[in-house]
């Protein structure tokens, strides 16, 4: 489709411009804003093996690593206690957050003690999903995201998963079984991989479907240059060509009106977020997988979280080793930051808020200064060239069908683009640390990766990161 070719190539532009690391002498990170509502983020960065399309931050899972990166997250929320935050919201990502399941119960523990916490997301993968975990789950946790990618056994195959997660028969029978403990479980899903047909992705959500998930996220396939270069060596390149085909296919079967003139099992929760009707996860009050959505702003702890506050980005140091000293000596471990002019600020906001599926003109009015038609000229207008908008007047936006496809569109530019940035900051690592996830993964385990770490290195953690924004830049580049 050309709309979406063009598309894909400005915001591809776009995010290139905006979303480039330079150097952050800043600590902590700035104070909140009175009145403002933030949601927490935490990120895990453990797995017990790594998938070769993730482009999260992510290492071998080894406990001896891992035990001071949980205390250390703690110390890093304390922090953000003493800054004057407050949240309602957090959302655990990873990696793999329930690598260490008690760990992570005492971090949501200490979290809803400090904090006025009404709601926890935290994803997992399927062969977390035994009993022993869910009952300690169970209260603590209201969103539980489960990594399903696909129930096709050829594709979990393709993905290093089937061995790690089982087949996707017992996924599903995983899934059933945990759904009765949360609010709302959700599977996530991947379409247009490459060796993905039409035929196995129905059958994906035929599987949705009957594993009765309240709650289904499908994602395209967003991988950075990096990983589009490792996907086309070993299973194949991505097709941007069939995308909105398998899209409509996935809407069809999920929201389309049933034969008997009842509508479809599921509702839509964002462009590519559907919610099962008659659950806890459908409604208004929802929760979806993209947090940016209800919380604009959200502070992150944890190596490789991604904080934006105001007009500024910031990223933590990738190297758990750095993350652990800096923390220990008092410091937060932002390694580098992006500043979004206002023309960003108001496109981030444009391309979130219909993400959710409303723009609400009149706050955007009140927040920039300016319409939506006068901030993002051009933006409105190849939306509504396209039949973008199925509600366009002076109070919100809604979309189209065709409109939610572009706006798809858009987020996985936008988030390929964050996923070079992580790149950047992956750059970043060496040695051990390097070897542990540009290697073969057997690296031995980093000497200074728990408590104790010197204060030494914690004094030097900022100007080797500085350092290594630049020369993280620098090879990113090379390599594309």
């Amino acid at each position: 489709m050309l709309s979406e070719r063009l598309l894909s190539k400005v915001v591809a532009a776009c995010t290139a411009n905006y979303l480039k690391l330079t150097p952050c002498t800043e600590e902590p990170v700035p104070e909140p804003v009175p009145g403002q509502a933030y949601m927490l983020y935490m990120h895990v960065p453990f797995c017990e093996r790594l998938c070769p399309y993730c482009s999260f931050n992510r290492f071998p899972f080894r406990e001896d690593r891992a035990k001071p990166y949980f205390e250390n997250m703690r110390k890093e929320m304390r922090m953000l206690k003493e800054l004057g935050y407050d949240f309602d919201s957090v959302y655990i990502g990873g990696g793999t957050p329930t690598i260490m399941i008690d760990e992570l119960c005492e971090t949501i523990d200490q979290a809803r003690d400090l904090f006025s916490i009404r709601e926890v997301s935290s994803e997992t993968n399927p062969n977390h999903l035994i009993p022993s975990y869910l009952e300690k789950l169970k209260g603590r946790v209201q969103r539980l995201s489960v990594g399903v990618q696909s129930f096709d056994d050829d594709l979990l195959r393709q993905m290093d998963r089937y061995e790690k997660y089982g087949c996707g028969q017992e996924i599903l029978e995983r899934i059933g079984e945990a759904s009765p403990y949360f609010t709302s479980m959700n599977a996530d899903m991947i379409f247009n991989f490459p060796a993905q047909t039409e035929d196995t992705l129905i059958r994906d959500i035929e599987m949705v479907v009957a594993s009765g998930a309240s709650q289904t996220t499908f994602y395209p396939l967003m991988a950075s240059p990096s990983v589009q270069r490792s996907l086309a060596a070993t299973v194949g390149p991505v097709d941007y060509n069939r995308e909105q085909r398998f899209y409509e296919i996935i809407c069809d079967l999920l929201l389309g009106d049933l034969p008997n003139g009842d509508p479809g099992l599921f509702e839509l929760g964002s462009a590519w977020t559907f919610n099962r009707r008659g659950t806890g996860a459908a409604g208004e009050d929802a929760m979806i997988d993209e947090y940016v959505v209800d919380y604009e702003e959200y502070p992150a702890i944890g190596s490789g979280g991604i904080t934006y506050l105001g007009k500024n980005l910031y990223v933590n140091t990738f190297s758990v080793r750095e993350y652990n000293a800096a923390i220990e000596s008092g410091r937060m471990s932002m390694m580098g930051k992006t500043t979004f002019s206002l023309r960003d600020r108001m496109r981030y906001r444009f391309m979130m808020q219909l993400f959710g599926l409303h723009l609400d003109k009149r706050q955007f009015y009140r927040d920039f200064g300016t319409t939506v038609e006068r901030g993002l000229p051009a933006e409105m207008a190849f939306m509504r060239a396209c039949g973008a908008f199925a509600t366009d007047n002076s109070d919100e936006l809604t979309l189209t069908p065709k409109g939610r496809y572009l706006v798809v569109v858009m987020m996985r530019q936008f988030f390929i683009g964050v996923n070079n940035l992580r790149d950047q900051a992956r750059a970043a690592l060496t040695g051990e640390e390097r070897e542990l996830v540009f290697g073969d993964g057997t690296a031995r385990v980093c000497a200074a990766t728990g408590g104790a770490a010197s204060a030494a290195a914690a004094a030097g953690v900022r100007e080797l990161s500085a350092t290594a924004v630049l020369d993280g830049a620098r090879a990113q580049a090379a390599e594309e």
